[in-house]
């Protein structure tokens, strides 16, 4: 990892307190990118299931596609409020690394990532 690399990551980190005005003011596209099990044994309200390994595929699809299956706006790769979560920030990372390969631009928090 490059020291450029790094630096975008550091900038990149959400604080629960950020995340948490994200929410309140409904200004956040959060995608949870744990497996379904995990997503259902527990979750961040308002927070949308794309399993880490549907990940890239679904940020490929149409917006159209994208909302039927995941009933939600399709993220924008201009957007600025998309925050990838899971339980320890290993698989957000992962996802903030494949958006940032698909050409998105930023992401968000403690164990999430924002494009």
């Amino acid at each position: 990892m490059t020291t450029n690399s790094v630096m975008m990551i550091s900038d990149s980190v959400v604080t629960y307190e950020q995340l948490k005005a994200m929410l309140a003011n409904r200004s956040v596209q959060l995608f949870d990118v744990r497996d379904p099990d995990e997503f259902q044994a527990g979750r961040i309200p308002d927070s949308v299931n794309v399993p880490l390994g549907q990940l890239e595929e679904s940020l490929k699809l149409p917006p159209e596609q994208f909302e039927k299956l995941f009933m939600v706006k399709a993220p924008k790769k201009e957007d600025e409020n998309i925050v990838f979560q899971c339980r320890s920030g290993r698989r957000s990372l992962t996802a903030l690394d494949i958006a940032w390969r698909l050409g998105f631009s930023r992401q968000v928090s403690k164990n999430s990532y924002a494009l």
